[in-house]
C-alpha cells in the first residue's frame, strides 16, 4: 500500500495533481488543510493560510511551547492518517515525517515562472509587476515556514523522489509519470518499512499526547511502547495512571510500559 507525498510552491498545481492521482489509483487524498481541521488546539485560520505565513509564526507564539507543541501535534496527526497506505498527501513538509520510510514516494511540483505569473494574474486579476512580487513572496514565507518549524529547505530537490516541472508537461502528464513511477518495485511496502512506519506513527501521536510530561521520552519497536521519564518516587503510581488515561484509546499499539529513572 504505498504513500505518495505531494510538495509544492503557493499555485504550483499540487492539490489539483494530488487529487486527479488519488482518482487515478483508487487512493485516499489527504491535504494540509484536513490535518489542521483536525488539530483542535491549532485548527486556526492564520495556520492554514496559503498566502500570509508570517502571520502563524505570531499565532504560534501565543501557546506555551508553541512551537514544539505544533510539531508534535502535525507529525502525529499526519504519520497516524498515512499509515494505512493507499494514500496522497499533498501539503507543506508532509515528505520530511517520512523520509526514512521506503514505500514513500516523494514528489515536488514546480513550475515555470512565466508560467506561474499569467495564471495569477488570471487568477488574481491584477498586474504583472504585483502577481510576480506576490508569488516571490509566498515561495520566500513556505520556505521560511519549513526552517523556522523543522530546518529544512522545502525547494531542495534532493529532499525528493521525483521533481516535476509543470508547463511543457500537463497536469495529467504529471499525474500519469508519478502514477507509473509509484508502482515500481522500490516504492512497494515490505514488512520492514511498514513496521517503521506504524512504529514512527505510535511514537509521534504518544509524544504528542505525552507533550505536557517534558521528560518522557518514546521508543516503539514493533508496536511495543517503552516510555522513559524521570519523576519523584512518591509520584510514580500516580503519573503510571495519568498515563494510562492519555494512552487508553490509541490504537495500534500491543502495550506500553513506563521506565522511571532517578529523579534529582
Amino acid at each position: 500500500m504505498p504513500i505518495i507525498t505531494v510538495s509544492r510552491g503557493s499555485y504550483y498545481h499540487g492539490k489539483s495533481i494530488a487529487e486527479k492521482l488519488a482518482i487515478k489509483l483508487g487512493f485516499s487524498c489527504l491535504s494540509r488543510d484536513q490535518i489542521i481541521d483536525g488539530l483542535e488546539e491549532f485548527h486556526l485560520p492564520e495556520i492554514k493560510l496559503v498566502r500570509g505565513l508570517n502571520d502563524a509564526f505570531s499565532v504560534l507564539d501565543r501557546f506555551p511551547h508553541g512551537k514544539k507543541r505544533f510539531k508534535a501535534a502535525i507529525k502525529g496527526a499526519i504519520l497516524q492518517h498515512l499509515a494505512p497506505g493507499n494514500v496522497v498527501y499533498h501539503g507543506l513538509v508532509g515528505h520530511h515525517f517520512v523520509q526514512n520510510i521506503s514505500h514513500v514516494l516523494k514528489v515536488r511540483i514546480i513550475a515555470d515562472t512565466t508560467l506561474r505569473v499569467s495564471e495569477d494574474m488570471d487568477r488574481e486579476n491584477t498586474t504583472e509587476e504585483k502577481a510576480r512580487f506576490i508569488l516571490k513572496k509566498d515561495d520566500e514565507e513556505r520556505r521560511k515556514w519549513g526552517m523556522f518549524l523543522y530546518g529544512i529547505d522545502i525547494q531542495n530537490p534532493t529532499n525528493y523522489d521525483l521533481v516535476i516541472n509543470i508547463g511543457k508537461l500537463s497536469e495529467d502528464d504529471a499525474v500519469e509519470l508519478i502514477a507509473s513511477t509509484v508502482e515500481r518495485p522500490l516504492f512497494q511496502e515490505t514488512k520492514a518499512s511498514t513496521e517503521s512506519l506504524n512504529d514512527a506513527a505510535t511514537t509521534a501521536i504518544i509524544s504528542a499526547r505525552l507533550f505536557d510530561f517534558p521528560n518522557a521520552a518514546v521508543k516503539t519497536k514493533n508496536s511495543t511502547v517503552t516510555i522513559s521519564m524521570k519523576v519523584p518516587e512518591s509520584q510514580q503510581n500516580l503519573i503510571n495512571e495519568r498515563v494510562g488515561e492519555l494512552l487508553g484509546d490509541i490504537p495500534g499499539f500491543a502495550d506500553f510500559s513506563i521506565q522511571f529513572e532517578p529523579y534529582f
